[in-house]
């Protein structure tokens, strides 16, 4: 088969994780590198991922996609901040693999953006799809996967705990950690600690199960000890006909004790399934956006969740 030309937009954590993941399997061609960081600009990718040159320069300019079948985009969690840049992209003519988080499921709380971005995609004949561990597998496609054996689906909880002592700072910062209180939930009230997508989430699992949400609450809290903020914990809730249907649970601290993702299914049957230590979060989000790309390559053109994919599995 002939091999998909890929090129790598945004060298952060998440971007060089899926390059490495690339690089190592033969149906992929890394074709290109974008990253707005001058100093990564004009250096070969292999540089950046420590390993030997491999042929291809890091440039700041988005046209190099045109060179690729597909682009695979990590730079935002917001989508105010990606949807122009996603535009470039499917005007370039190539299918766009994207980790931000609001991208994953637009339809309920961005329906403008997700339809500009949807009628862009089909009228260049492209396929567009966000996705991740968290959204876009842990909390979303997983629950939606475990309710295929039910007669009957009363209500969904999904609880995922982290321990992030051992996470990127990055990750740390987000989740507060070394902040007072007060800063904690003014980080929270500007944007910038709390983590993205569990709103997107709660809408998707409803859309999959037909249910119509009347309202998705999301609610951040530190979790404290000896005075400092160590992580937080955030509850996304989905109200149907004033009954909560769907509650999304996550934790991430330091220290954690018995990290997991959990899935609670109640209804007919009731069971609960799990993954005791819980997915690593970046190593499962770079190995599932590298094993989508064969996949939002088979899916039709337009906007598509990861739910209009072809059955998310490993495609090495």
């Amino acid at each position: 088969m002939k091999a998909i030309r890929v090129v790598q937009y945004g060298l952060g954590s998440i971007g060089v994780g899926v390059a490495r993941i690339l690089l190592d399997r033969p149906g992929f061609q890394l074709v290109g590198a974008v990253d707005v960081a001058p100093e990564k600009q004009g250096r070969d990718l292999g540089e950046l991922l420590g390993t030997d040159p491999v042929g291809v320069v890091v440039t700041p300019d988005p046209a190099v996609a045109q060179q690729a079948d597909v682009v695979v985009h990590a730079t935002h969690s917001r989508l105010v901040q990606v949807e122009p840049q996603v535009l470039q992209l499917v005007a370039c003519g190539v299918d766009v693999v994207s980790t931000c988080e609001e991208l994953s499921y637009p339809w309920f709380h961005h329906a403008a953006s997700a339809r500009r971005i949807h009628e862009a995609a089909q009228e260049a004949g492209v396929t567009v799809t966000a996705l991740g561990v968290n959204p876009g597998f842990a909390m979303d496609l997983l629950p939606v996967l475990l309710t295929a054996p039910c007669r009957h689906v009363r209500r969904l909880v999904v609880e995922r705990r982290v321990d992030v002592r051992a996470r990127r700072l990055p990750l740390q910062q987000k989740v507060g950690v070394g902040l007072t209180e007060e800063e904690f939930h003014t980080g929270v009230a500007a944007g910038t600690v709390g983590h993205v997508g569990l709103p997107e989430s709660v809408a998707m699992i409803a859309s999959a199960l037909g249910w119509t949400v009347d309202a998705i609450a999301d609610q951040v809290r530190p979790v404290v000890r000896a005075g400092r903020v160590e992580g937080l914990r955030q509850e996304a809730r989905g109200l149907v006909d004033g009954e909560e249907r769907i509650r999304l649970d996550l934790t991430m601290a330091l220290d954690l004790e018995d990290p997991v993702d959990r899935v609670r299914v109640e209804g007919d049957p009731s069971f609960v399934a799990e993954i005791p230590g819980g997915l690593h979060g970046d190593a499962a989000t770079c190995a599932i956006v590298a094993n989508a790309i064969p996949l939002v390559r088979a899916a039709p053109p337009g906007l598509r969740t990861v739910l209009e994919l072809p059955p998310l599995r490993y495609t090495g």
